[in-house]
């Protein structure tokens, strides 16, 4: 390759949401411009090993952490890996794959942040951090439907979980350059993910784009329903964006348009109408649904792996 890949990590809890966030990211450069790996796939025990040893697969020593930082290394390099699979329907693992990275390469998994050598791997580094009511939620829907398991056994094993969520998982949300919080308005129970309000944090970490011509305390024409404020975050300083689930395609339009006017690639994207990639979720009735506060953070964190080109 004449230039090495750029790295997007995308770190958060089981089912927190990471895939479908990378779904749309992958889809605007392009699938076969693409590389997404998981880390979950490189757990030391199968499902039957950890069940025997007492350990979760969100404990660092169930996982060859070593082995995704060489990983990370080679792919940053531009050099193909052998990847393990992990088999989360049977608990086991499959053949390993060998896997090119292409122009860019998204990372997703429990662990991505959890040793210095690997965080020092990404250009841009995402946290998702959903109300844990929410992702109870996301996790009983996904386990149940997709990977055969009823709902007293997800419960039983998000509460045996908890403690090692809380070591380990969770503290990593301290080096991302921006924490993705998807929520319920008015912390009630969402219909649906279409209505979900979404709080970027963003961390001084990267250079964010200014909205401050567009959203400052001495006026906001974007109405309510699209926010820009000052906060602390673990103590420290930090910008926060937020966009409403009930916020409309004429009020996002225009965050939509400074984002795409200052990286030229990213503009060919940039209709929430003419790119039905960008946003979709799919509901647990099978339907796909368009958010905007999705749309709008798939493009921003796009807009940063571009920037990370220059």
């Amino acid at each position: 390759m004449s230039e090495r890949p750029i790295i997007l990590g995308v770190v958060g809890d089981s089912a927190a949401g990471k895939t479908t966030l990378t779904r749309g990211i992958a889809q605007v450069f392009g699938e076969e411009n693409v590389t997404v790996i998981c880390t979950d796939d490189y757990h030391r025990y199968d499902r039957k090993q950890r069940a025997e040893m007492g350990i979760s697969a969100l404990h660092p020593d169930c996982n060859y952490l070593d082995i995704i930082e060489q990983h990370l290394d080679l792919l940053r390099d531009g050099q193909a890996i052998l990847k393990p699979i992990y088999n989360h329907s049977t608990g086991a693992f499959d053949p390993p794959e060998y896997i090119e990275p292409r122009k860019y390469v998204i990372v997703e998994g429990l662990l991505g942040y959890s040793t210095r050598k690997m965080r020092d791997s990404y250009d841009v580094k995402t946290y998702l951090a959903p109300p844990e009511s929410l992702r109870t939620s996301w996790k009983v829907n996904r386990d149940t439907r997709k990977r055969g398991y009823s709902d007293e056994q997800v419960l039983e094993q998000l509460r045996k979980r908890e403690p090692d969520s809380e070591a380990f998982i969770r503290p990593q949300r301290k080096w991302a350059d921006a924490v993705i919080s998807f929520y319920p308005p008015n912390n009630e129970f969402p219909q649906n993910d279409l209505l979900l309000n979404v709080r970027l944090i963003l961390r001084p970490t990267i250079p964010h784009p200014d909205f401050t011509n567009i959203l400052n305390a001495e006026g906001n024409h974007l109405g309510s329903a699209i926010r820009l404020g000052l906060d602390r975050d673990m103590s420290k300083p930090v910008d926060v964006l937020e966009v409403d689930g009930h916020a409309t395609q004429a009020q996002v339009r225009e965050l939509e348009r400074l984002l795409c006017n200052e990286v030229p690639y990213l503009g060919k994207f940039c209709s929430l109408e003419g790119n039905q990639e960008v946003g979709t979720i799919i509901s647990t009735t099978g339907e796909t649904l368009k958010s905007y506060p999705l749309a709008l953070t798939q493009l921003l964190i796009t807009y940063h792996m571009l920037k990370a080109l220059n």
